[in-house]
């Protein structure tokens, strides 16, 4: 049977839990909304997240598990692995029934995985109230039941070398003809856009998806229709066919999201789309090249302009035997200071899935970062212009779209291309 996550109140700062937790580390009772722990301090919690490109953001992690374990009573393990390798751990755990307790979920994994995961319907309405973007709560609403409880979002500009603009006379693109014309002219200066399509979380979804809905095409529609064979999802194909051969590095088929990373802060291209990762890098390590850096969203098509929202959720798996301390610990990350300190060191990385983290102060702390504020303004969620669910996720986890402009680059026909997906796509819905 179950457990019932205990629902308790919240606003209570990381310096009251600490403040009022006793010397022998049992948990702070203003943390538990005047309440005793629900578990005894010999219990253990293990925590299993992505291992972050921002490196302070995981020692800030590792700080904060520190932190609530010795307040709580609790000894928690946290474990950071690839992105890569997170899906087949989740799929292991929940068939096997074992692992760890609260896992770091990405984009619409609650729905994949929603059968494995608790209720968290009552710690949603605690943490995030009514205040949730509507793509971040869809992220994780499972046939009206919470799986998870989103905690940040990563977006991703493109990032160039406004010093290489200005010596070939290019301006930011704000279309993606302009685009085409700039990376053209990068690639004849042995400065090309960098860009993965191979089958890596990030970059490679982050580029294809936006890019078929610029031009107009969709996985599904409104309706959940699989609508993918159509003239403008042809157009998108044939666009990238030349934007490709035009403006990219080709070894970009083969790369996986640290790839970009390397070559840009290596200086052998000069554009690619990714998170705020490389500016911090070059900030950190190679000032004089952050200096020359700018960023700039995704281009705008006929279609419009977007950008791919990947929100992170941690979520309790149903096998857990400490479910309520693994509550306690997801109340921990989300308190004001804590989440606060996370964005901070993060620079511009990870954005809030509520509104009042678009003030924050990390945005007007350097005016690079500012332009990644605004990703929530055009964000789209795996399956649009359908919701959330598992279908879409699928579609995501197996690379439909990404394979698809893959093969247009390559060559193949954009029409044999979309009916390919078409099938594919409709295999996974239904048709």
């Amino acid at each position: 049977m179950q457990k019932k996550i205990t629902q308790r109140g919240s606003g209570v700062t990381r310096r009251d839990f600490i403040a009022t937790t006793s010397a022998a580390g049992v948990a702070a009772t203003a943390f538990l909304g005047g309440k005793a722990p629900a578990f005894a301090s010999n219990h253990k919690l293990h925590y299993l997240q992505w291992s972050s490109f921002i490196p302070d953001a995981d020692a800030e992690i590792r700080r904060q598990v520190e932190e609530f374990s010795k307040a709580a009573g609790v000894e928690v393990t946290v474990e950071m692995i690839n992105q890569n390798d997170m899906t087949p751990r989740i799929t292991a755990a929940i068939e096997s029934g074992e692992g760890a307790d609260v896992m770091l979920l990405i984009n619409n994994q609650p729905h994949l995985f929603a059968n494995g995961l608790v209720d968290h319907g009552a710690l949603m309405s605690e943490l995030a109230g009514g205040d949730i973007y509507d793509w971040a709560n869809g992220a994780v609403t499972v046939d009206g039941v919470a799986r998870a409880v989103p905690l940040f979002n990563i977006g991703n500009a493109i990032v160039y070398r406004k010093d290489v603009f200005d010596e070939l006379g290019l301006s930011a693109p704000n279309t993606w003809d302009e685009y085409l014309e700039v990376g053209r002219a990068l690639k004849n200066n042995n400065l090309p856009v960098g860009q993965t399509l191979g089958h890596t979380f990030g970059d490679a979804p982050s580029f294809a998806y936006p890019l078929l809905w610029s031009f107009g095409g969709m996985e599904v529609d409104a309706s959940g229709k699989v609508v993918v064979n159509s003239a403008e999802t042809h157009q998108a194909l044939a666009f990238a066919k030349e934007f490709w051969e035009a403006a990219c590095d080709p070894g970009g088929l083969a790369w996986d999201d640290t790839s970009n990373n390397r070559a840009f802060l290596g200086q052998t291209i000069g554009a690619t789309l990714n998170g705020a990762s490389i500016y911090f890098v070059a900030r950190r390590k190679f000032p004089d090249l952050a200096d020359k850096l700018a960023h700039v969203n995704n281009p705008e098509g006929p279609g419009g302009r977007y950008h791919v929202i990947g929100p992170r959720s941690p979520a309790i798996m149903k096998y857990s035997e400490e479910q309520d301390a693994a509550a306690d610990f997801i109340r921990f990350m989300f308190q004001d200071d804590n989440f606060s300190q996370f964005i901070t060191v993060n620079s511009g990385y990870v954005q809030g899935l509520t509104p009042k983290w678009e003030n924050h102060p990390v945005w007007d702390s350097d005016p690079a970062l500012k332009i990644f504020s605004t990703n929530a303004k055009y964000g789209r969620s795996y399956g649009h212009a359908g919701p959330w669910n598992r279908a879409s996720g699928e579609v995501a986890e197996k690379y439909i779209v990404v394979d698809m402009f893959a093969r247009a680059v390559q060559g193949e026909d954009p029409k044999e291309i979309a009916a390919w997906g078409q099938k594919e796509m409709e295999n996974v819905y239904g048709a």
